[in-house]
């Protein structure tokens, strides 16, 4: 066989394998694609599903009582992000929310210190709304900027709650968990950022602030299983 005709038969040989390479690439290539799409597509369903129950979920009762804007109680920066929710308590034995809410307001004037808290919760079971929810608060130290604060009255010394405020914080705290798409352990205390004994009763018992946990993921849950009947 001449060389000429050799060189004939490996340039057609060549030439085939380099046109099934290139078939098997653009074949990959495309089940890859329809992967990543299928992938986005699957998300982005479950992503729907998400948010329409997060919408469907009807808001607790809250008293708008937005605190004057002022550099010690309501600085006005922006709350960009929204990472976790902090559990606080007034240390205020048998005062009300309003109480609580009145003395933020008037740090504006006496600039005392710097504090203040999105929501207080009071003895009663309502719920007042001191800062909104895309500005920071003044209550968790290095977690004011991508948390969203809680006081809570509460009747005397020991930092307990009463029932109906605890009904009250569950109810506002899954609430809020639905909205933000936040996990259980995205649900602090004060305590868990500074050390500080805030909430008191929560701190020396921690199997009750487990099972506060747990309460309001069951109440989140019994949320959507109403929203599900009512869509079936």
């Amino acid at each position: 066989m001449s060389n000429q005709k050799k060189n004939k038969e490996s340039g057609g040989i060549d030439a085939f394998f380099c046109k099934v390479i290139v078939t098997v690439s653009i074949a990959a290539a495309a089940l890859f694609l329809v992967c990543v799409v299928l992938s986005y597509a699957t998300k982005h369903l479950n992503n729907q599903d998400t948010m329409a129950v997060r919408v469907a979920m009807e808001q607790p009762d809250i008293e708008e009582m937005y605190l004057t804007p002022n550099k010690y109680s309501r600085p006005g920066k922006s709350l960009d992000k929204v990472n976790g929710v902090v559990v606080h308590y007034t240390a205020n034995p048998g005062s009300s929310a309003k109480e609580n809410r009145n003395y933020f307001e008037g740090l504006r004037k006496k600039g005392t210190r710097y504090a203040s808290s999105h929501f207080v919760v009071g003895l009663e079971g309502e719920i007042i709304q001191c800062v909104p929810l895309n500005e920071i608060a003044y209550a968790s130290n290095k977690r004011n900027d991508d948390t969203i604060s809680i006081e809570v009255c509460h009747p005397d010394s020991s930092g307990k709650f009463n029932e109906t405020s605890y009904e009250s914080l569950v109810e506002l705290v899954a609430w809020l968990c639905n909205e933000y798409g936040l996990e259980k352990d995205d649900i602090i205390r004060h305590y868990d950022v500074t050390g500080k004994m805030c909430p008191k009763y929560y701190v020396k018992h921690p199997k009750l602030w487990k099972q506060f946990k747990n309460d309001v993921f069951k109440y989140l849950d019994e949320q959507k299983n109403k929203v599900e009947a009512i869509e079936e």
